[in-house]
């Protein structure tokens, strides 16, 4: 059996069934996670969606910040913006089932003890694995409960910036949800910055990526997605997967190992490229 984790797909359905194939991925024996962001901006959401599902427990996924996007539009809490791409998703025949689907998806997947963990963004620096598990887990029962609909009323924008566990209620699930499917850069004292999205080395100064900022044990891993413009990354413990597949880059799948001293090894296509090019 292998497990690999493959970056932001965002409705690129044709690269990702290029991936699985390149990598021989085996639906009778093999595990896939995905970094999330399942859905928008690419040509075919709604097919992913229900190929995703369709993989049953050979595949887990964590949400993104496309993904609640999606919920909030199904809902009729937001307006889709221009560049959105769920037509077809709001119009499927299996629209209640898909959206339920998704609304059941963790923030956080953690294997082999916590010693390796799927996010979406990132961990928050000032939190341990074991918090960040906690944390996930009170927006997960928002969102597969009656509280659904409020949560996802409340959950946009970008304070409170910093987090403080006293928080309570809609700017305590807003923090722990901007943390997982939001973040790239903290300041110094470990607010969140929400609206840079650069890469490292052309970021405003004061401005630090969060990985930067945590202390994990040598043998801890995390994987995740959303950054673009950070593309390919493996150091320390950390691992970015999103190579801007959407952007004309490639989508990336990293098989992993139990023993984290095995080498991780990285198969990727190239992308067609939806929308214009990465910078």
């Amino acid at each position: 059996m292998s497990t690999y984790v493959i970056g932001d797909i965002q409705g690129c359905l044709s690269e990702l069934k290029q991936l699985l194939k390149k990598i021989k991925f085996s639906a009778d024996k093999d595990l896939v996670w995905f970094t999330g962001d399942l859905v928008n901006r690419g040509p075919k959401s709604l097919e992913t969606l229900r190929y995703v599902k369709s993989m049953g427990n050979n595949a887990v996924s964590v949400l993104g910040n496309h993904d609640l996007h999606m919920l909030a539009i199904a809902y009729n809490l937001q307006k889709q913006r221009p560049s959105d791409t769920f037509n077809t998703i709001l119009h499927a025949r299996d629209k209640d089932n898909l959206i339920d689907w998704v609304a059941n998806l963790p923030l956080v997947h953690s294997a082999y003890n916590g010693q390796y963990v799927l996010v979406h963004a990132g961990i928050y620096p000032a939190w341990h694995i074991t918090q960040a598990i906690q944390y996930a887990s009170e927006v997960e029962q928002a969102l597969r409960s009656e509280q659904r609909i409020e949560f996802l009323s409340n959950m946009y924008g970008n304070l409170p910036a910093r987090w403080d566990n006293s928080l309570k209620g809609t700017e305590r699930l807003r923090f722990i949800t901007n943390a997982f499917t939001r973040m790239r850069y903290c300041t110094e004292d470990l607010r969140l910055e929400l609206t840079s999205s650069m890469a490292p080395d052309k970021q405003i100064d004061g401005l630090i990526p969060w990985y930067k900022l945590r202390n994990d044990s040598p043998d801890q891993q995390i994987f995740f997605g959303h950054w673009s413009t950070l593309g390919l990354t493996t150091q320390k413990g950390i691992h970015c997967l999103d190579t801007g597949c959407l952007w004309g880059g490639a989508l990336s799948a990293m098989k992993i190992h139990q023993d984290a001293s095995q080498e991780f090894t990285l198969q990727q296509i190239n992308c067609n490229g939806e929308l214009s090019p990465l910078p």
